[in-house]
């Protein structure tokens, strides 16, 4: 199973709306071969409790105006560590030092990861991106057992 696309734009927008906001070390994971659930989690993070907040509004408005809400929202009382479930998406916004102690992206080191940044030129990452990284990701752990033609995955 792969992300659709619809969630992978989700994800991109998520991703735009954290980096307006000054968010850091911006990642989006491709979850939909692991979990049933959902698709993408995007991750990132907020130096202080008052931008992490800022960074969970700006994703909720980036997202909103492109005509998606949230189906769930936990942690906003105490601004350390945000979810916002979209369902195919799953925003976390953490404190730094939330975002160091769960470690999201080393739980989910299997999947594909994208790091996202904003330059000069626009947003680091396309749909086109992703879905190249996707594949790229699935030949990276797919090994040719004993000379055969049986691929099998490599757990790390």
């Amino acid at each position: 199973m792969t992300a659709t696309d619809t969630a992978k734009e989700m994800a991109l927008v998520a991703a735009h709306g954290a980096a307006d906001k000054l968010a850091s070390n911006i990642v989006l994971i491709d979850v939909s071969d692991r979990l049933a659930i959902t698709d993408m989690f995007v991750v990132a993070s907020g130096s202080n409790d008052r931008q992490v907040q800022a960074i969970v509004d700006s994703v909720e408005e980036q997202l909103r105006v492109a005509g998606h809400k949230p189906a769930r929202r936990e942690g906003e009382r105490n601004g350390r560590w945000v979810l916002l479930d979209y369902l195919d998406v799953v925003v976390h916004v953490q404190h730094l030092e939330e975002r160091a102690f769960y470690a999201l992206e080393r739980l989910w080191r299997d999947c594909p990861t994208f790091p996202y940044a904003e330059g000069e030129d626009g947003p680091s990452l396309s749909i086109a991106d992703l879905n190249a990284g996707k594949q790229a990701a699935i030949a990276a752990t797919t090994v040719d057992h004993d000379g055969g033609s049986d691929p099998v995955q490599q757990r790390g």
